[in-house]
């Protein structure tokens, strides 16, 4: 039997370990040889269980208080958008929550927020807690991210929770005076749900910010009539292709050969191909491989 199983198999707090006779040395060895895992600040959940939307908002229940609202990267994690992990965090984060006006905000030092003014169509119900909607929780986001770090959420959200940039459209005159009201506006035309990393987000946006046309997220090559090498950004017409290279799919001896192959095929076949990777994003770096794009598009000599 493993270790595991002696922890309860729903979300699970230290002071539950406690009662269940599981000292404080044992768990913190359990966290160690990943027999659980640490899902937010004081709360645990057994390596075993798969983190669901409703396991999220569990968690999440063990440590706010009844009138709160999970909102932000809190609420973007219980609806399968880890925007933590986009700043490279080391540490686990606090809880986002917000309370009704007329409310006491949560008094936890594993929560952090203060008061919104919210409707009940912002939220929904999740393990019984309520969690502000996908296209609520993209256009807070929008607001509080950094720019780079808001469009790939809005994208993952879009992506998973299949709302439209019309839909954030209709909810942006709310956001009226809002602290980060003028970077939503400019992202929100920009969110495409076809993005399918952070990485891909950040390429897009670094080209848009540099001037040069939107690209085509996710452009499928057909190789005698069947689809056969899908791009992350290209430009079909001008045979352009930019790829960004994340550590997760292609940093293994097959990844790259697989790679080299692909592009090696492309460029054959009269394609220009532009590869960054997450380190392409520095001011020297980015000017680069934008300047190579431009070449490749044929806006300069």
């Amino acid at each position: 039997m493993q270790l595991s199983l002696a922890f309860p198999q729903v979300p699970f707090t230290a002071a539950d370990a406690v009662a269940l006779g599981i000292g404080e040395h044992r768990l913190k060895s359990a966290v160690d040889n990943g027999e659980i895992v640490r899902v937010l600040r004081g709360v645990y959940v057994r390596d075993d269980i798969e983190l669901s939307a409703l396991v999220r908002a569990q968690a999440a229940a063990l440590v706010i208080s009844p009138h709160a609202v999970v909102c932000d990267r809190t609420a973007a994690w219980v609806h399968g958008v880890d925007t933590f992990r986009y700043a490279e965090l080391d540490i686990v984060p606090p809880l986002e929550t917000f309370v009704l006006r007329g409310h006491r905000a949560t008094d936890r030092p594993e929560c952090d927020g203060g008061s919104r003014d919210l409707r009940p169509s912002d939220w929904t119900i999740i393990g019984g807690v309520r969690v502000t909607t996908p296209i609520r929780t993209a256009l807070d986001l929008g607001c509080k991210l950094s720019r780079r770090g808001a469009v790939a959420a809005m994208d993952a959200l879009m992506r998973q929770h299949a709302f439209t940039v019309a839909d954030l459209r209709r909810e942006l005159p709310r956001y009226f005076r809002r602290r980060g009201v003028i970077q939503l506006r400019q992202l929100v035309p920009l969110v495409d749900g076809r993005a399918e990393s952070a990485g891909e987000s950040w390429t897009r946006l670094e080209i848009v910010d540099h001037g040069l046309p939107v690209p085509e997220p996710q452009w499928w090559i057909d190789v005698d009539g069947r689809p056969t090498y899908r791009l992350d950004l290209a430009y079909p017409r001008a045979r352009v292709v930019v790829e960004y290279d994340g550590e997760e799919f292609h940093t293994s001896a097959d990844d790259q050969e697989r790679d080299r192959m692909r592009r090696e095929w492309l460029r054959d076949h009269g394609w220009t191909v532009i590869v960054v990777n997450k380190d392409s994003f520095t001011f020297e770096a980015a000017a680069a491989w934008v300047r190579e794009l431009r070449i490749a598009l044929g806006l300069i000599a």
